[in-house]
């Protein structure tokens, strides 16, 4: 069974990465979904062994998404952003996308 974090660790994830990263989101969704055509993406939760995002298409089609964490599973708040930035460097390398430097 996954590590389940608790709910600021949620909000508190889930909210940064919905209000401060959407293009991210939507980046790890055309990478990791199957389609390139993805027009948004919403961070919806997250385990130990993963993230979930709601994934819109064209037409209005709304898909959910499920990635594993590229580094395995995590039990720690602080891994859960190197997780993500993994997703999103990944993303970028499959889309041909210039990742952004990490600060």
């Amino acid at each position: 069974m996954p590590h389940l974090f608790d709910d600021a660790t949620l909000a508190g994830v889930l909210g940064h990465m919905n209000s401060d990263h959407t293009d991210d989101n939507i980046l790890i969704a055309r990478a990791f979904g199957g389609d390139d055509r993805a027009v948004s993406a919403t961070m919806t939760s997250f385990d130990g062994d993963g993230g979930d995002w709601s994934v819109t298409l064209p037409g209005e089609v709304v898909a959910p998404l499920r990635v594993a964490w590229l580094g395995g599973s995590i039990t720690e708040r602080r891994d859960v952003r190197r997780e993500i930035v993994a997703l999103y460097d990944e993303a970028c390398a499959r889309l041909g996308v210039e990742a952004r430097p990490h600060g």
